[in-house]
């Protein structure tokens, strides 16, 4: 009999926080990061009686401008639905949300792969929601493991969410965490959301099952609110092995939820998954169905920016660039821009490109800063790459001129001047007297070698070395080589 073998199925559901400045359906700030507990709140969000919903014509715009992006069709005629159920931090005990009639649907996004191809990951829909409250538990790290109360806060309920549900395509971790950082380039190129995993503006459910090669299928356990790409790629390879593991062993898999514990790597059942029917949707009835008019969604088209994947085409081929530099320049668009006005102040694409993605990037890890903060303005980069494309300063050299830039913010003249840097090199009179300095430096390596006892020039290679060195690869190493020879002969 043959071993056994496991493939794992995987559907994602993301929850995209939209950026608007007010709640889905009131007026109520979103800007509850830090702001006292249950201060953002009114009866609307808190759904006392007598309130009624208006929903935020922005939510719409962003909804449509993302489904586009997402290559969905967009409904034209939809409307909301409550779901029902009941939990702390829903004061309603129900959410309103979107169900048999969503946004957007059937659409699909492309997915890079290690090797160089591309495959689709289908949308199945895009629905609009409103965002529940937050528990706040009182263990030392703030996770639900070992807290003894909780608190609740509501500043968060009402918040304006784009949920993206994919089909089960995609068919490992990696895979689902390249599917994720790929929508979360694609919120932020869009300006929808800020993306940011860490403060849970971007938060993913994932649903695996795990199909084995004897034709037994496992049913799917959920994930949920994993809110980084590292959480989502250990929770799914945990979650296949577990499976597997039952599935070889003759057992089956529950359909359940299951909460990912990040400390111990590992997840652990919550409740049973429950289906649709056990929401009892019904239609919302404080809102009117949601009609788009004519020419609405034609007139989102023209305002998408171009996006990720058209930036990476258009860098490969303007700039002759390879899909690896072009991907990482185009991460995210400030950097694109960056890159960009580099290009266009005279910097070659080629010396520019490998300036950002390795010093430019470097200083802003070194500094914990963001590229609009970044103290060397493009055409001034443009400027020193074009010294070093023109061979009037080394590499060497500029590099250590961009560091006294990015250190101290001074201009390059400056910098220029702090690092003793001068164009044209070093040569000359002035290579001759830095040779001699260093002979008179290395007396004793000197009188090794005029000696004789130098038979390898192991030696002299030492004093050749002291030399590019001190010259900062200023100096052309055949000049200093004979300089430092018509020096040893004296």
């Amino acid at each position: 009999m043959s071993e056994l073998t496991f493939t794992p199925v995987i559907g994602l559901e993301i929850h995209v926080q939209l950026a608007t400045k007010s709640k889905i359906f009131c007026s109520c700030s979103t800007d509850y990061i830090g702001a006292v507990p249950n201060t953002n709140v009114c009866p609307v969000c808190l759904g006392l009686p007598g309130s009624l919903p208006v929903l935020n014509a922005k939510v719409v715009e962003y909804g449509v401008k993302a489904a586009l992006a997402l290559n969905c069709a967009v409904n034209t005629a939809t409307r909301f639905h409550r779901k029902n159920y009941f939990y702390a931090d829903l004061p309603k005990a129900y959410q309103i949300s979107q169900y048999d009639l969503p946004l957007a649907e059937k659409g699909y996004v492309e997915i890079p792969t290690e090797d160089g191809g591309r495959y689709h990951v289908r949308i199945t829909r895009l629905h609009l929601e409103e965002d529940a409250g937050k528990l706040v538990h009182e263990a030392s790290d703030g996770r639900l493991v070992g807290a003894d109360q909780s608190f609740v806060d509501y500043n968060r309920g009402g918040v304006p969410l784009a949920e993206i549900v994919s089909e089960p395509d995609i068919r490992s971790a990696a895979e689902a965490k390249e599917y994720v950082a790929r929508l979360r380039q694609l919120v932020r190129y869009l300006g929808v959301s800020d993306g940011d995993m860490e403060k849970g503006s971007l938060r993913v459910d994932a649903n695996i099952s795990v199909k084995c090669s004897d034709g037994r299928w496992g049913d799917r356990a959920e994930v949920k609110n994993l809110n980084s790409l590292r959480a989502l790629e250990r929770a799914l390879e945990y979650e296949f092995k577990r499976q597997s593991q039952l599935l070889a062993e003759g057992k089956t898999v529950t359909q359940e939820t299951r909460h990912w514990n990040d400390v111990e790597g590992v997840t652990m059942a919550t409740r049973s998954k429950e289906e649709a029917h056990d929401y009892r949707y019904f239609p919302e009835p404080d809102l009117p169905p949601l009609l788009l008019p004519d020419g609405y969604v034609d007139k989102i088209k023209e305002t998408m920016p171009e996006l990720p994947w058209q930036k990476v085409d258009r860098f490969e081929k303007s700039y002759k660039l390879n899909e690896t530099d072009a991907m990482i320049l185009t991460e995210h668009i400030p950097l694109a821009d960056f890159y960009e006005a580099c290009v266009k102040a005279g910097a070659s694409p080629q010396r520019a490109s490998n300036w950002v993605r390795t010093e430019v990037l470097r200083i802003m890890n070194e500094q914990k800063i963001e590229i609009e903060d970044f103290p060397i303005k493009p055409a001034v980069l443009a400027q020193l790459v074009s010294k070093v494309d023109d061979n009037k300063i080394s590499t060497t050299a500029a590099r250590e001129v961009f560091d006294m830039m990015a250190a101290r913010r001074i201009s390059l003249e400056e910098a220029m001047s702090e690092c003793g840097v001068e164009e044209g090199g070093i040569s000359g009179s002035n290579l001759e007297n830095m040779v001699r300095g260093i002979l008179k430096n290395n007396a004793d390596v000197v009188e090794i070698i005029k000696t004789g006892q130098d038979k390898k020039g192991k030696k002299q290679k030492f004093l050749q070395g002291l030399i590019m060195k001190e010259a900062r690869g200023q100096a052309d190493p055949k000049e200093a080589a004979s300089v430092l020879a018509q020096l040893l002969e004296e």
